[in-house]
């Protein structure tokens, strides 16, 4: 019964690694800096950043490796007569986790953070200088499966680093990121072949014993009964049988009621257990259907029995 549904609900997710790659524009933010002019505010243009990814999808939580590269221009301005151009060359290597919201579905919002190092170049006035910073990221995004092998995300993020130094004077980097990325799961599973429709499914049955010309039920019927209720409420609109037999040690009508007894006690217990009484009807076979073929007047355990059978 669980097959075609586990087929209906197949997940775009499942656990794996992946790579990707990755672009975008970075807005840093304004900020001030030392110069051989005096203090001077730094204007930054708009960036670019280019960069890839290595990772593990848990379906849900993900850990990644991940380098980007990140060039800002900018001009600063040093009292009123004194502007140049400045560079910042910034290579981050994160370790970022994230974490997955509808996981295995198409549309997949996202949250994560990451911390790493950067290697900074800060560039002006024919002077370069290089520093290696600690960098810090938070991301808000959103992705879509286009199938259990691809994936693009495109998010928002907050980067930033300790101050890095130019000709003796810090300055603060941090800007922000859009980012669209593409990335590839290793070893996609192969989508199951169709079927054209399902196999029948076998009705459920179950089976309890009593002991000779009694009706009453041992505790091993009533665990199986509560088996067969827990089975109904699973399927929630089935119908259930109950068929009582008799071995052929006692007279023909005798056996027959004994079955019905039989039969109206296993139904009791089904209700007690939860099972409505419109749902189950009671039949009794007497000694008509032995389960073990005997000679008359055989006491045979295996015939005193219920059948419980779901349709």
């Amino acid at each position: 019964m669980a097959l075609p549904i586990a087929a209906n609900a197949q997940s775009l997710q499942y656990p794996g690694f992946y790579v990707g790659a990755e672009g975008g524009g970075t807005w840093m933010f304004q900020t001030s800096t030392g110069t051989p002019f005096g203090t001077g505010t730094i204007y930054p243009d708009i960036g670019f950043a280019v960069g890839g990814m290595v990772g593990y999808d848990f379906v849900g939580p993900r850990v990644e490796i991940e380098g980007v590269y990140r060039r800002n221009t900018a001009t600063v301005g040093a009292g009123q007569f004194n502007a140049f151009g400045a560079a910042k060359d910034d290579i981050g290597v994160m370790a970022n986790v994230l974490y997955d919201f509808n996981a295995g579905g198409v549309i997949v919002p996202y949250i994560g953070a990451g911390a790493g190092v950067a290697f900074i170049n800060s560039s002006a006035l024919g002077l370069s200088n290089s520093s290696t910073e600690f960098a810090y990221q938070a991301i808000l995004g959103v992705g879509y499966n286009i199938d259990p092998m691809w994936r693009v995300n495109l998010d928002a993020r907050y980067y930033g680093t300790t101050s890095p130094n130019f000709i003796g004077n810090s300055y603060s980097n941090n800007n922000i990121s859009a980012m669209l990325s593409l990335q590839v799961k290793f070893g996609a599973p192969s989508a199951p072949a169709p079927m054209a429709s399902p196999p029948p499914a076998m009705a459920p049955s179950f089976m309890v014993f009593f002991d000779w010309d009694r009706s009453n039920l041992s505790q091993q019927a009533l665990n199986t009964i509560r088996q067969a209720a827990d089975q109904f409420k699973a399927t929630g609109k089935a119908r259930i049988t109950a068929t009582g037999h008799t071995d052929r040690s006692g007279p023909d009508d005798y056996n027959m009621a004994l079955s019905l007894r039989r039969a109206n006690a296993v139904k009791d217990a089904l209700v007690r257990d939860g099972v409505p009484p419109m749902a189950i009807s009671v039949i009794g076979k007497g000694e008509t259907q032995p389960l073990v073929p005997t000679a008359d007047g055989v006491r045979e355990p295996q015939n005193r029995r219920v059948e419980i059978d779901f349709r």
